[in-house]
């Protein structure tokens, strides 16, 4: 079945009735987020990045939170004495922060992990890092293909 058009007077098509809707959206998007207005159309918007991940561009946020990270990794055994959980919190938040801040302690910490390979696991276990839970799961998928 065929949708019927409108025409006015003139023979012209009558605008899509949710048109004026969306243009008002358009608008109101362009006005909250006005760097990401798609330049066509078609795309849509990117979403707005958070906070800390605007925070991090830069340098000297970088800076401050590598720092901050150095701070606790260093007090982490100093609080450890303490009863309850600290070193356990401290010292893998003090990590994050120095691996997400900094290339040098990155690349550090490889070359600590292919040194120490049980240690470093059970720190990325510990940090719940991403790319250890892939390797785990691809650990996983290789052992059950070599049955």
């Amino acid at each position: 079945m065929l949708k019927q058009v409108q025409h006015d007077e003139l023979g012209a098509t009558a605008p899509h009735p949710k048109a004026d809707m969306r243009d008002r959206r358009r608008a109101r998007a362009e006005l909250l987020y006005p760097c990401n207005t798609p330049q066509a159309p078609h795309i849509a918007p990117m979403a707005k990045r958070s906070l800390y991940q605007r925070l991090r561009r830069n340098a000297q946020v970088r800076l401050a939170l590598f720092l901050l990270g150095v701070l606790l990794i260093v007090a982490a055994p100093v609080v450890g004495v303490l009863p309850g959980p600290g070193f356990i919190i401290l010292f893998p938040v003090g990590l994050m922060l120095c691996l997400q801040n900094s290339a040098w302690a990155k690349r550090r910490y490889v070359r600590f992990k292919r040194s120490h390979p049980r240690y470093g696991e059970r720190a990325d276990r510990i940090m719940r890092r991403v790319s250890a839970a892939r390797r785990r799961a691809r650990a996983a998928l290789e052992s059950l293909d070599g049955d």
